[in-house]
């Protein structure tokens, strides 16, 4: 008998795309998340920015990615348009807020990404430094959030679930100008770049609800992909599917 693949929900955004002679709104999802969910034995489904009807998509889902993206409305978390922000989608952030929130009130499975962690946080009452050069880091560590990429090191918070599947120290490849400063309630911190940035999130007191600021979906094998496909299908057994 085959076993059905768990169904995991990717967020996605909207954009004016041009292909071959068309010219039109398009939701779209970065393939990398899709490839890293299949590889990890996942079934990929994307989710468009629609706040309508998410306990009905979340009753046919098995786990949810969050995925990177366009800087948060700082309004959210009761800040100013920093000048270097491109510009935010205020319908976005509250269709994906209520994802997360949904999907964590029933304790499903949760991958947060890049933006997708800043919405975690967020979400749990916490706010965001809004660029990196504002702080004391090094933003040349981090990427720049417009395309530049890093490779660094981050030290993982010994006896966390992150530590659990990555040791206590990690390769990752970053792409972010902004950083998490008052960290949510019902969140903790668990990994860190050599500059002190917080670099991963993580809610105890759930099965799997894990935000990191790096890009795990970039690596030919995550890890962290694994382990949220792994729950998922836990999950999807205690659900009776």
């Amino acid at each position: 008998m085959t076993i059905a693949k768990p169904l995991i929900g990717i967020t996605s955004f909207v954009e004016d795309v041009r292909w071959a002679h068309w010219s039109a709104l398009a939701a779209l999802t970065p393939f990398a998340y899709v490839r890293a969910v299949a590889t990890a034995g996942g079934r990929p489904v994307q989710l468009p920015p629609d706040g309508d009807a998410v306990r009905d998509t979340l009753d046919r889902l098995d786990g949810l990615v969050a995925t990177g993206g366009i800087d948060i409305d700082p309004a959210l978390y009761g800040g100013d348009h920093h000048p270097v922000m491109a510009g935010v989608r205020p319908e976005q952030d509250q269709a994906e807020l209520a994802l997360l929130e949904a999907a964590l009130e029933r304790n499903m499975p949760v991958l947060a990404i890049c933006r997708g962690s800043q919405l975690l946080n967020v979400l749990r009452g916490g706010d965001l430094l809004q660029d990196l050069a504002d702080g004391d880091m090094s933003p040349d560590l981090h990427g720049d959030g417009r395309g530049a990429v890093s490779e660094h090191d981050v030290a993982v918070r010994e006896g966390s679930r992150l530590a659990d599947l990555l040791g206590v120290r990690a390769a990752v490849e970053s792409e972010h100008h902004q950083a998490f400063r008052r960290i949510g309630r019902g969140l903790e911190e668990v990994a860190w770049a050599d500059d002190g940035t917080v670099e991963a999130l993580e809610a105890p007191g759930k099965r799997f609800a894990i935000g990191v600021l790096w890009h795990p979906e970039r690596s030919d094998s995550s890890v962290l992909f694994r382990a949220l496909v792994d729950e998922a299908r836990r999950y999807r057994e205690e659900q009776g599917r």
